[in-house]
């Protein structure tokens, strides 16, 4: 098997060390860096360093986790993050993974639970073990629609209709047609799979849209 170089970003001295050991016992896996905050690493990104994978600590000073995932998409970095945190909040576990980390271990993580997911991200593959696939999948089941999922202008229309706003009193305001208008209302009434303004006003207002 191909030597896995591999880099540890944690700001806890003593578990960077203990990772370390560990892993110093396993011929085909080489810590090629360690380092204590997200901006040594990025900074070590940025000058090249070539890695395969990264450990890599969620709650870090100067730039955290979740700031090293999104800067990591920017850089178009090849190097594959696998998050190690103390928190198994599925929130946490969702947004790490929408942002491009390829597993998520929890600290307590034992040592073959840990190299296999060293080994299963080296070969391109994500690593979500039962346990925390079962949390992200909780906390996303249980998630209303982003607020995203309007657009700006549909945002405003909708805010004016919940004021009780006629489709041409809304027109007059935004400077646009009644048909313009009625177009953006088909559209929220099918992005939130409501059939009328009264139900529209409803699931808009559970949402937090309004």
């Amino acid at each position: 098997m191909n030597e896995i170089k591999l880099i540890i970003a944690d700001d806890h001295k003593l578990f960077r060390e203990g990772l370390e050991g560990l892993l110093k016992k396993h011929d085909n896996i080489k810590i090629i860096k360690s380092v204590a905050d997200g901006d040594e690493f990025i900074d070590i990104v940025k000058n090249q360093l070539v890695a395969d994978i990264v450990l890599l600590d969620i709650t870090m000073p100067n730039r955290d986790g979740f700031q090293v995932l999104k800067e990591l998409k920017t850089l178009n970095s090849t190097i594959k993050p696998i998050v190690i945190s103390m928190y198994d909040d599925g929130n946490y576990i969702a947004k790490c993974a929408k942002l491009g980390a390829y597993g998520y271990l929890l600290k307590n993580t034992d040592e073959s639970e840990l190299i296999l997911a060293i080994k299963t991200v080296s070969k391109g593959k994500k690593y979500f073990s039962p346990e925390i696939s079962e949390k992200m999948i909780n906390f996303m089941s249980t998630q209303s629609i982003s607020e995203n999922v309007l657009s700006n202008k549909e945002t405003e229309v909708l805010g004016l209709l919940s004021k009780g706003l006629t489709t041409n009193e809304i027109a007059a305001k935004l400077y646009v047609s009644s048909r313009t208008i009625e177009t953006h209302r088909a559209n929220i009434l099918k992005k939130l799979e409501v059939k009328n303004t009264a139900e529209l006003i409803k699931k808009a207002a559970e949402m937090n849209l309004i």
